[in-house]
C-alpha cells in the first residue's frame, strides 16, 4: 500500500507513502479515491492529507506520460477533494511540487513546514499543470504570483507561500496543528473552488509574455500556461478545468514534452553515476586550485561555496592580486542578486585562502590546475603539486582539450589523477565533464562523481581523445560552419539560422564572444592548415594574424562591434570571398535550412564516432554535455535525441550523399550502418553497450 488510511476520534489521516519523493502515479491515485470513501464511511469530521518521511508529494510518476491515461485520473479526484463535504486540511511536511501542490490547492487548508517548497514546475517537462494548478492557484494567489510561478515552474519556500496566501499557515510540525486545530476555524476555511475569481492582470500577463518570449524561444508549453491562467479570471471555473485538461493531454504526446521528459530521466541516471565505484569514507573538505584566473576564480569560488576549504595557488604577487579580485567580483556578484547573504558572504570568504608558489603547503583531499591550455606548463604543476602533496590528494586537470594521459605521465601515482572539465563560468554551468585516464583508479573516479554531487553539478564521464565530449563536437560545429562559409554562408547567416533552430547563441556570436585568439591558440595546437585529413578553412587564422581581430575583448573579430552591437564586416566578408576563390569554391545562396542541417549533421556525425570510439558511454551523455554546456535547445531533448527525430537511416543517407562530394568531411560510421541494418535507433544504445 502506497496510500495509508486511519481514522481515529472523527479524523481521517490520509499518508502517501511513495518512496523516494511520493509520487502520484495509478496506485497512489486509486488510493487517494478510496481514502475519500473510507473518510466518508468513517464520519470523519476533517480529513488531513500528508507524506510520508520528508516530502509531502514531488509530482506525477512522468514515467506514465509514455502511456495512455489511466483512470481514475487526478484531476477528477482533485475535482471531488475540492467540493469534498468533510474539510480537507494538508500538512504539507516537505516538497509538494506538479500534482503534490495541486493536492493542496484542493484542499481547503494548508499548514506547511518551514523547510517546504511548493511549485508547479509542469512547464519544464513540456506540459501545463494538468489537475487544476493554473486555476485554483490564481484564486488564492493573483493572477500575478499565478502566472510567475506557473510560467517560470520555479518553487517558492513556505514562508513566501505564507505572504502570499498560498499557504494558510506555517509549522514546524504541521500535522500536529492539523489534528489539533480548531473545527469552528477549519469550517471557515473555504476551499478554492468557492471562492471568486480572481481579478484580471493584463499588465502581469503581458510581462509574462515578453519574458518567455525572450527566454524561452521556441517552448510551447510556457505560453500555453500563461493564457490557461489568464482565463482564470474570465472563464466559468468548470469550463477552465476542462481546457486546462485537455492542454494537458495534448502537450503531453508532443514531441517537446517527450524530449524534455528524455533530459530529465537522462539528469536523473547522470546523478546517480559513480554507485559502483568505491567511495570515500567522507565528502571533500579541503581543496586547492592552482590558477586564481577567470576560470580558476570561478572553480575556487564554486568550492567555496558548497563548504569546501579552498587555497587558491599563485607564482607572484600580481598573480595573488588579480586572484583576489576575481574571487572578490564572483562574491560581490553573489551578493548583490541575493544568492549569497551577509552571513554567507563571510563564510564563503573565509574559506578561500591566497598562496605564492608551492612550498608548505598543506594536505588537502583535492588539487585542481586551471592554468593556460599548454602540455609543458600543465606537466610542471603537477610535477610540483606531485612532490608537494600526499599521495592520498586527487589531482585534477581542467584541461579543455590536452591528453589527460600524457598529463597524469608527470605524476608517480597516476591512479589519482582525473580530468574535472569545468564549463564556463565554474560557478554557475551545472555541467561537469569527468574525464578518466587510462590509469584513473576507481577511488578517484568515485571521488569525482561525489565531488559532482557536493556542487549540485551534472556528471558525464569522458574518455581521453582531443577536446573530449562537448569540445570536439564543438570543433566540429565550427569546421561545419567555416565550409558554409566559403560556399556562400555568411556569420550573420549562420548565427541567426542557428538561433532559430534554438541554439543560444550563433557559432560567430559565440567565438567572438570568449574570443578568437582562444579558437586560434587550439587551432595552432592541431595545426590545421597542414594536415591532409580534413578540410581547411583558414578565415579565423587570417583574422587574427593579418588583423588582429580577437572579437569582443579588441572590439573586433567576426563582427564590428558598435559597443555591444554585432556589425557585419567587411574585413571578414573580403577574407571569406578570397578564402573561397583560393579553394576554387563557386559561391552561392544558402538557405537558413540548409545551414540548420548541415550543421547539425556534422554534430551528430561527430557524436556517433564518439559514442564508436567509446568516448561516451551512452547518447544521453552527449545529449546532457550538448544541452548543459553549450545552448544546444533542452526542448529538443540534446543531440542524440534530436538525431532520433530524423532517423539513423536519412542520417546515413546523407552522409553517405556528402561523403561522395566531400569526402575529407565526411565518411560513414560502421555503428551508424549497424543501427540502420538492425533498424534501431539511436536510443536503444542507451540501454545496451556499443559493440564493435
Amino acid at each position: 500500500m502506497t496510500v495509508h488510511f486511519e481514522c481515529s476520534e472523527g479524523v481521517a489521516l490520509v499518508t502517501i507513502d511513495n518512496p523516494p519523493v511520493n509520487a502520484i502515479g495509478l496506485a497512489e491515485r486509486i488510493g487517494l479515491a478510496d481514502a475519500m470513501n473510507k473518510a466518508l464511511h468513517s464520519k470523519a469530521r476533517r480529513m488531513i492529507i500528508t507524506g510520508q518521511g520528508a516530502i509531502f508529494v514531488a509530482g506525477a510518476d512522468a514515467k506514465e506520460f509514455d502511456a495512455p491515461p489511466q483512470a481514475p485520473h487526478l484531476n477528477e479526484i482533485l475535482n471531488r477533494l475540492a467540493a469534498f463535504p468533510i474539510p480537507v486540511i494538508s500538512a504539507i511536511n516537505g516538497a509538494a511540487l506538479g500534482g503534490g501542490l495541486e493536492i493542496a490547492l484542493a484542499s481547503h487548508y494548508r499548514i506547511a513546514s518551514p523547510g517546504a517548497s511548493l511549485g508547479l514546475p509542469e512547464v519544464t517537462l513540456g506540459v501545463v499543470p494538468g489537475a487544476g494548478g493554473t486555476q485554483r492557484l490564481p484564486r488564492l494567489v493573483g493572477i500575478a504570483e499565478a502566472v510567475d510561478m506557473v510560467a517560470s515552474g520555479n518553487s517558492i519556500g513556505a514562508q513566501k507561500a505564507l505572504t502570499i496566501r498560498l499557504v494558510d499557515a506555517v509549522s514546524t510540525d504541521p500535522l500536529n496543528v492539523a489534528l489539533t486545530m480548531d473545527e469552528g476555524r477549519l469550517r471557515q476555511a473555504v476551499p478554492p473552488d468557492q471562492r471568486p475569481a480572481p481579478a484580471a492582470d493584463e499588465m502581469a500577463i503581458a510581462e509574462a509574455r515578453t519574458q518567455t518570449s525572450r527566454r524561452y524561444p521556441g517552448q510551447t508549453a510556457r505560453p500555453k500556461a500563461i493564457t490557461l491562467v489568464a482565463a482564470s479570471s474570465t472563464t466559468p471555473l468548470s469550463e477552465a478545468l476542462s481546457r486546462e485538461r485537455e492542454t494537458f493531454l495534448e502537450l503531453r504526446a508532443s514531441a517537446q514534452a517527450r524530449a524534455l521528459r528524455h533530459v530529465f530521466f537522462s539528469e536523473r541516471t547522470a546523478l546517480s553515476q559513480g554507485r559502483q565505484c568505491p567511495r570515500r569514507e567522507r565528502p571533500i573538505a579541503d581543496a586547492l586550485v592552482v590558477g586564481g584566473g577567470n576560470m580558476g576564480a570561478a572553480i575556487a569560488y564554486a568550492l567555496a561555496t558548497s563548504g569546501i576549504a579552498v587555497d587558491i595557488i599563485e607564482m607572484d604577487d600580481a598573480g595573488r592580486g588579480r586572484a583576489e579580485a576575481n574571487v572578490s567580483g564572483l562574491i560581490d556578484q553573489g551578493a548583490s542578486r541575493g544568492l549569497l547573504s551577509p552571513a554567507a558572504v563571510d563564510d564563503v570568504k573565509s574559506r578561500i585562502a591566497y598562496k605564492m608558489g608551492y612550498g608548505d603547503l598543506k594536505p588537502v583531499d583535492l588539487a585542481i590546475e586551471a592554468a593556460f591550455e599548454d602540455m609543458t606548463v600543465k606537466q610542471a604543476i603537477f610535477g610540483a603539486l606531485a612532490s608537494a602533496l600526499p599521495e592520498t590528494t586527487i589531482l585534477a586537470t581542467n584541461t579543455s582539450y590536452l591528453d589527460v594521459n600524457r598529463l597524469a605521465d608527470s605524476i608517480p601515482v597516476p591512479g589519482r589523477f582525473v580530468g574535472l572539465h569545468f564549463f564556463s563560468p565554474a560557478h554557475v554551468m551545472k555541467l561537469l565533464e569527468i574525464v578518466r585516464g587510462d590509469r584513473t583508479s576507481p577511488e578517484t573516479l568515485g571521488a569525482a562523481f561525489q565531488l559532482a554531487r557536493q556542487l549540485s553539478k551534472i556528471p558525464v564521464l569522458s574518455g581521453v581523445c582531443d577536446g573530449f565530449i562537448g569540445n570536439r563536437i564543438l570543433t566540429r560545429h565550427r569546421q561545419s560552419a567555416d565550409i558554409l562559409l566559403l560556399e556562400g554562408g555568411a556569420p550573420t547567416q549562420i548565427d541567426v539560422a542557428m538561433r532559430g533552430f534554438g541554439m543560444a547563441m550563433g557559432p560567430y556570436a559565440a567565438q567572438d564572444m570568449s574570443g578568437l585568439d582562444i579558437a586560434y591558440a587550439n587551432r595552432k595546437r592541431q595545426n590545421l592548415w597542414n594536415r591532409t585529413d580534413i578540410r581547411y578553412a583558414p578565415v579565423v587564422d587570417r583574422l587574427v594574424e593579418d588583423h588582429g581581430r580577437l572579437g569582443r575583448k579588441s572590439s573586433a573579430g567576426w563582427y564590428d562591434y558598435a559597443g555591444d552591437n554585432p556589425l557585419p564586416s567587411p574585413v571578414v566578408e573580403a577574407e571569406i570571398v578570397r578564402a573561397s576563390r583560393e579553394a576554387e569554391i563557386s559561391r552561392r545562396s544558402l538557405s537558413d535550412v540548409e545551414i540548420v542541417e548541415r550543421i547539425l549533421l556534422a554534430m551528430i556525425a561527430e557524436a556517433i564516432d564518439i559514442l564508436e570510439e567509446g568516448i561516451a558511454e551512452r547518447p544521453r551523455d552527449i545529449d546532457l554535455v550538448l544541452v548543459h554546456g553549450y545552448g544546444f535547445p533542452r526542448w529538443r531533448g540534446g543531440l542524440m535525441h534530436y538525431a532520433d527525430t530524423l532517423g539513423p537511416g536519412p542520417i546515413l543517407a546523407e552522409i553517405k550523399r556528402l561523403a561522395h562530394v566531400d569526402p575529407l568531411s565526411w565518411k560513414v560510421s560502421p555503428l551508424l550502418e549497424r543501427l540502420v541494418r538492425d533498424s534501431q535507433p539511436f536510443n536503444s544504445l542507451n540501454e545496451a553497450a556499443i559493440g564493435k
